[in-house]
């Protein structure tokens, strides 16, 4: 089999589409996935840059989440058979033309997706659903702020806080993702270059009552300023530093909570689990991705054999949404 190996840590260029060993058959509870296509997240750049390492048994390919074309099905999987259309949440190795995968990290292709653009959905999806939803208790009516608004991550949040009923502010530095933002639903704009968030979304709507975060340390202060009684900030990235002072009396004065959270290194089975949120997305979300109230949003399509220049893309002031690596037609 092919996949994308490193060789070494830094610049995109370290990435090579290189022939591997062949991966073993499905183990019991596990599906093979011929991929035809991969996601992009900010993860695998920081896992390309040396700075965040896959966990223990996880394949060292990068690549968090693919879609295609089950091929082959272990011992004890139900409900999936060979040919089936899918998507799938991993822990790695998502950068290759094959991954094995637990079969309750799978999910169908949605009604109305393509079965490449549904690379874009499972770690969007899961990361927002179990954040903003699970963690968050977002509900209609409440306020959510999403930081990255023109981001995979962000977008989908978007609509999934609309789809819900609730106003949803977006910050982003160009004007042309605030444009792109609100054209997916989100109904106040804010310029972090130029605008004070907390300002903005207290004089709007008196606090936002979930904050979804990927700056961490340089937008904590902030954030629990920009918190509405009750408020729950969740921290998914820390693009601003991973350190801050946190001023307890501010979010004791709110009875705020701060909750900071990785999908990744999640166990698949169990409470918090992958399983459980991907049971909830089929359950939940899946059914507003059919009616057309979510869809995933592709800002690019890569050959797997331009990884360099996807990465690169990541950080373009005009991608919006996510990219991802094709490996075969579907």
């Amino acid at each position: 089999m092919y996949a994308i190996t490193l060789n070494g840590f830094g610049d995109p260029e370290v990435m090579e589409w290189a022939r591997v060993d062949d991966l073993p058959p499905p183990g019991p509870g596990q599906v093979a996935i011929d991929v035809v296509a991969a996601g992009v997240n900010r993860a695998d750049v920081m896992q390309r840059m040396g700075f965040y390492p896959p966990p223990p048994g996880a394949s060292e390919t990068p690549g968090l989440e693919v879609s295609g074309v089950i091929a082959d099905v272990g011992a004890e999987v139900q409900g999936w058979a060979p040919g089936d259309a899918v998507c799938a949440l991993l822990a790695g190795g998502g950068y290759a033309d094959r991954v094995n995968v637990a079969a309750t990290q799978v999910l169908p292709v949605p009604q109305g997706v393509s079965v490449t653009a549904a690379a874009a959905l499972p770690e969007a999806a899961a990361t927002v659903w179990s954040n903003v939803v699970m963690t968050g208790g977002l509900d209609r009516g409440q306020t959510l702020l999403i930081h990255g608004g023109g981001s995979g991550i962000g977008t989908h949040a978007i609509q999934v806080g609309r789809g819900l009923g609730a106003n949803v502010a977006v910050t982003a530095g160009t004007q042309f993702k605030l444009d792109r933002c609100r054209e997916l639903g989100a109904q106040t704009l804010i310029n972090y270059r130029e605008q004070d968030f907390p300002a903005v979304v207290n004089a709007e709507y008196g606090g936002a009552n979930v904050i979804l975060d990927i700056m961490g340390g340089s937008y904590l202060a902030k954030n629990v300023q920009a918190l509405a009684e009750n408020g729950h900030l969740t921290i998914i990235g820390l693009q601003g530093g991973a350190t801050a002072e946190l001023d307890l009396g501010a979010l004791l004065f709110k009875r705020g909570s701060v909750h900071v959270t990785n999908l990744r290194r999640r166990p698949e089975q169990g409470p918090g689990s992958k399983a459980e949120i991907i049971t909830e997305l089929r359950r939940q979300l899946w059914p507003l991705i059919a009616q057309g109230t979510v869809a995933p949003v592709v800002a690019a399509e890569v050959p797997i054999t331009d990884a360099a220049e996807a990465h690169k893309l990541l950080d373009s002031a005009q991608t919006v949404g996510k990219v991802l690596l094709t490996v075969r037609e579907p």
